[in-house]
């Protein structure tokens, strides 16, 4: 079985700075082969996407976040990362990681990241 497990969140001030991690574990998944990224959800608001980062690298990111975070992974430690800089309070959401390849998509049990003076 797949788990897809977060860390990194907490609390912090505007203009700090934030990494996040999404471990991936589990039998048979080829973690190099899957695109990975990060969604987040605001208070009352649908998940959007963050960003993506393909099996060969190619990054994409919304336009909200680009040129302040950066994705990133690590296929030996099967390991996705979200680094977060220049932080504003409207990037205050719960973060998800997913895992998505082989017809199949896997998510993380999400970390809270809050925004604020």
């Amino acid at each position: 079985q797949v788990q897809l497990v977060e860390s990194g969140g907490g609390l912090v001030q505007p203009g700090g700075s934030l990494r996040l991690s999404c471990a991936a574990s589990g039998i048979r998944i080829i973690f190099s082969t899957y695109v990975g990224g990060w969604y987040r959800q605001p208070p009352g608001k649908q998940r959007e996407l963050v960003a993506t980062i393909t099996s060969g690298g190619i990054t994409n990111y919304a336009s909200s976040v680009k040129g302040r975070f950066t994705i990133s992974r690590d296929n030996n430690k099967n390991t996705v990362y979200l680094q977060m800089n220049s932080l504003k309070p409207e990037d205050t959401a719960i973060y998800y990681c997913e895992l998505t390849g082989w017809g199949q998509t896997y998510w993380g049990q999400g970390t809270q990241v809050t925004v604020s003076s």
